[in-house]
């Protein structure tokens, strides 16, 4: 085999590689690395060592409704900033608004990303975007970033769910075309914890149960031994190892000082980012916590105090947190949306849609605090430094967390597919 390989041609020793990886892999990638591995003669690897991750873990802060940039991390002065004002905070030349004074006192850990812009400007559409990088389509679901960390990298804890979603759902941010035991655990409330993870019976009638469960299913799983019936089952084992496992206290925010409750907000919000602390420090990978209402038409300036509030003192108290309990160097803590507002301020007394430009933040996990990157105009309405794509902002953060951005893996279908499409990571970011 050794001499065949040889003694063929350049090309055929490329595509016998990319096919032997494909094999013994069990997952259908080629990267330019193994590209680069195949044209050389000898088949020695590219020189260089493999980048470090940075981060380990990622709390991902979504603000479903499209979340008003002008009022709240690209503060403007004149009309357009309606009765909201800028306020300093502790990094030098960045302000916020005045809504936002909690997360001022911590601007020296986290930094601003004022440039993305996107084509999606209706709520699905750019709820999937930002969530996947892809654009929606009616023939394939793309996965998520918690969906492509498992894929990569498996779990860390092998009893809990490898991505959480707290707080509502989201159009995208499951497993996608994926095998389903990488999609995300759905928790409604934070303070419900895991429903249905008790027995209501003894241990013994539970395993007669369950043993006889898989005796009327086994004849089924011998004849269809495909991927999909068995990721149903993997499932099942999953939920099993759950209800077993001591870690199923870490969903309990009652074992927590109602001091440190208290200090993210007696809200949904609030509690969601005190369980996503909880979670990190329980090897869960991925986090998402939702806080919605931010589709201000009507009473924007109202209504965006009131979101800003909750918002505040759950961040706020998120990044303390991390940064006390030495979290926050290894654990990103993302703030994104799906569009931003219009700077312009309807009839109504509220802002439209407003893909054009927008902000989102980040923090920790390696990444560079007291930084702002990209800039809009006087009024808030175009970029004009520094543009963002939505797959540039979820590149980012995959490299932070050391994924290759530029592996391509193939869905069931053979369509091609990386972790962020063809976007490319803010560099100045990182050291």
């Amino acid at each position: 085999m050794k001499n065949l390989l040889l003694q063929s041609d350049e090309l055929t020793r490329r595509r016998f590689l990319a096919h032997a990886t494909k094999t013994f892999l069990g997952v259908s990638v080629f990267t330019p690395l193994l590209a680069r591995a195949a044209a050389d003669p000898q088949g020695r690897p590219a020189a260089g060592p493999l980048r470090k991750p940075t981060a380990r873990n990622v709390i991902y802060l979504y603000m479903s409704g499209g979340m008003t940039h002008v009022d709240t991390l690209d503060p403007k002065t004149g009309e357009v900033a309606g009765p909201v004002k800028p306020i300093s905070t502790a990094a030098d030349d960045v302000f916020l608004s005045e809504y936002l004074p909690g997360l001022a006192k911590k601007m020296d850990v986290a930094s601003l990303v004022r440039g993305i812009s996107t084509t999606q400007g209706a709520h699905e559409q750019g709820n999937y975007y930002m969530h996947t990088s892809y654009t929606m389509r009616g023939t394939i679901t793309h996965p998520g970033l918690g969906a492509w960390i498992q894929k990569h990298e498996g779990r860390t804890n092998r009893t809990l769910p490898g991505s959480v979603r707290i707080g509502g759902g989201a159009t995208g941010g499951g497993a996608g075309w994926m095998e389903s035991k990488y999609a995300p655990l759905v928790l409604g409330s934070a303070t419900e914890g895991v429903k249905n993870s008790r027995m209501n019976v003894s241990e013994k009638e539970f395993n007669d149960r369950l043993m006889l469960a898989q005796q009327f299913d086994e004849a089924f799983h011998q004849k269809y031994n495909q991927k999909h019936v068995r990721a149903y089952k993997d499932m099942y084992d999953d939920a099993l190892r759950l209800m077993k496992s001591e870690d199923l206290k870490a969903f309990d925010l009652s074992q927590e000082p109602a001091a440190v409750r208290e200090a993210y907000g007696n809200n949904g919000f609030g509690q969601g980012c005190l369980l996503a602390r909880r979670l990190v420090e329980h090897d869960v990978r991925f986090i998402e916590v939702t806080l919605g209402g931010w589709d201000t038409h009507s009473n924007n300036f109202t209504s965006v105090e009131r979101l800003a509030g909750t918002l505040d003192q759950a961040l706020s108290t998120l990044l303390t947190d991390l940064e006390r309990r030495g979290l926050l160097e290894e654990t990103v803590v993302c703030l994104a949306t799906e569009f931003g507002r219009t700077p312009v301020i309807n009839d109504d007394d509220g802002r439209d849609h407003f893909p054009q430009a927008f902000s989102g933040l980040l923090a920790g996990g390696g990444i560079k605090g007291g930084m702002v990157h990209g800039k809009t105009c006087e009024r808030g309405e175009t970029v004009v430094e520094g543009k963002v794509s939505v797959p540039d902002f979820n590149a980012t953060i995959a490299y932070a967390l050391g994924l290759p951005l530029d592996q391509i893996v193939y869905s069931p279908s053979k369509r091609p597919f990386r972790v962020a499409d063809s976007g490319k990571p803010i560099m100045s970011f990182f050291a």
